[in-house]
């Protein structure tokens, strides 16, 4: 291991030590200071909260945490002690494992041999798996967060959230690496989950802060208040501020994270322009049909914004996938603008004016090593072709254009789009339907999953500006609330039907209840 000791003996006894402390920690991309000096320390059996808004730093501060990415200055201390964390392995070594957002599980293999793959001790001799010992290790883990997962199943059946189970479970092994009590990092761990789910995460949570130090990363910031016992805000790359969570509201931690009070109108009702006469139907569903639901009926106007909402399994993202030719359907008929819908495959949805943005951004909605500018052009050539050929002229002046219309903060177009901030990816992943001119249905499935409250408004903000132009739009909300918020109607389904209707005028919103009364 490569400790390097701190160069003055620290007079606090090791018990009173931070678990984990970061000081003066720098570090430079082409064109960005992602890390200007960032102090933080999480104490023993401590939930710290990292807050802060896209392209804050966060995503760079824990890399440097776990040996991913190497910081240019300053200082990591694990317990008082000076660390290089120069890999993952250094990482662990030192007692700091990540459960990442995006899940690092092996499908095809055991919950039991994810659990200890790398650090499997006792349960290999002479390069040959002994099942039963590998599987008494896993249980161990399993066995410190309560879960009740069977260390046999195959991780592909496995839920998401009991996935999220093995992932902590995984990291919990780095104590048979170290000395030191675990410090687990949690990288938006609640980003897909359902709201019990939720609750049993949380649960998890608590229960490892018994014998362990945790760093949990989220943009919900009711979630962040609820589990934690105090909160780090980034902003700019620097820490702005600590704030302990008893008493404290999510305004308090918004204002640290975009330095002023924001504000109160945070789905832009005010922008909301409503054409002179009955608006004209512009989506017709009868009786679609799939194999996860059946006999859909749906109206979408001009300039609407309607709503799905329901609980896993639901049906409601075939639905969503099913109205751009990317789920197979059995039965039902499509209108667009009076027109029959083509839905035998994503081209001709385009074609028909059809936008999709998927809930997985990272692997549906984008390819992480090209640039902004291919990313946004990807599905409409004729922006940026003559003939079979791109026009780099005529692409970038569409690209530049859209990257001032909707702030896109990019050192270059021709940056890889992977280098980007969730909030900026997503922006580029809506301009691509925007750079023709010609879309007419909008369809979003989680559009403002992983994104902080500024990234959310202003992605809130475009879809009124859209909607104010004619676009007709589906939403699958990452909320309940955000539904409410931003819906002119919301459909309520359940196991594979539409169960319900609510009215959403402005002024007269229901409640979370009432439509949580209609979801099961």
């Amino acid at each position: 291991m490569s400790i390097e000791l701190a160069n003055q003996q620290s007079p606090l006894p090791a018990s009173l030590l931070p678990a984990l402390e970061v000081r003066g920690l720098v570090k430079h991309y082409p064109g960005v200071k992602a890390l200007d000096g960032v102090d933080f320390h999480v104490n023993q059996n401590e939930v710290l909260g990292l807050a802060g808004e896209n392209g804050a730093g966060k995503s760079t501060l824990l890399k440097a945490l776990v040996g991913l990415v190497r910081p240019d200055a300053g200082q990591i201390y694990v317990r008082g002690e000076k660390v290089r964390m120069r890999s993952v392995v250094d990482a662990a070594n030192h007692g700091v494992g990540m459960v990442f957002q995006e899940q690092s599980l092996v499908p095809n293999l055991t919950a039991a041999e994810n659990i200890v793959l790398g650090s499997e001790g006792p349960g290999v001799r002479r390069g040959m798996y002994r099942w039963d010992t590998m599987r008494k290790l896993a249980q161990e883990q399993l066995d410190k967060i309560g879960s009740t997962i069977d260390p046999r199943a195959r991780t592909d059946t496995l839920t998401f959230a009991d996935r999220q189970m093995v992932e902590i479970a995984k990291v919990l092994r780095i104590e048979q690496r170290t000395r030191f009590a675990p410090v687990i990092i949690l990288d938006e761990p609640t980003s897909v989950l359902e709201s019990g789910e939720v609750e049993t995460l949380f649960t998890q949570i608590r229960r490892l802060r018994e014998f362990a130090s945790v760093i949990f990363v989220s943009h919900r910031l009711d979630e962040v208040l609820e589990v934690c016992d105090r909160v780090t805000v980034l902003r700019g790359g620097q820490s702005v501020g600590d704030v302990a969570t008893a008493g404290a509201v999510p305004g308090d931690l918004h204002r640290l994270m975009i330095g002023s009070t924001g504000s109160d109108d945070h789905y832009h009702d005010s922008s909301i322009e409503r054409p002179a006469g009955e608006p004209r139907p512009r989506l017709t569903v009868r009786g679609l049909s799939g194999p996860s639901f059946r006999d859909v009926d749906l109206d979408i106007a001009e300039g609407e914004i309607l709503a799905i909402v329901g609980v896993h399994g639901s049906g409601r993202e075939d639905v969503c996938r099913a109205l751009f030719g990317a789920q197979e359907t059995v039965a039902g008929e499509v209108t667009l603008d009076g027109k029959k819908l083509d839905l035998s495959g994503s081209r001709a949805a385009c074609s028909a004016g059809v936008g999709y943005v998927p809930a997985e951004r990272k692997i549906e909605g984008m390819v992480g090593p090209m640039s902004v500018a291919d990313n946004m052009t990807l599905t409409k050539q004729g922006v940026r072709c003559v003939g079979p050929l791109v026009v780099p002229v005529r692409q970038a002046s569409v690209v530049d254009t859209w990257i001032s219309r909707l702030s896109i903060r990019t050192p270059h177009r021709g940056t890889a789009i992977q280098r980007l901030s969730g909030g900026n990816q997503q922006k580029v992943v809506l301009a691509r339907w925007l750079v023709g001119g010609d879309i007419r249905l909008l369809l979003l499935d989680h559009p403002t999953r992983g994104l902080d409250i500024g990234a959310r408004s202003e992605v809130y903000k475009l879809m009124r500006e859209l909607a104010n132009t004619g676009v007709a739009t589906l939403l699958l909300a990452d909320s309940l609330e955000e539904a409410i918020g931003m819906a002119d109607r919301i459909v309520v389904m359940s196991d594979g039907r539409i169960t319900a209707e609510v009215a959403c005028p402005s002024g007269a919103k229901p409640t979370p209840l009432d439509l949580v009364k209609e979801m099961v």
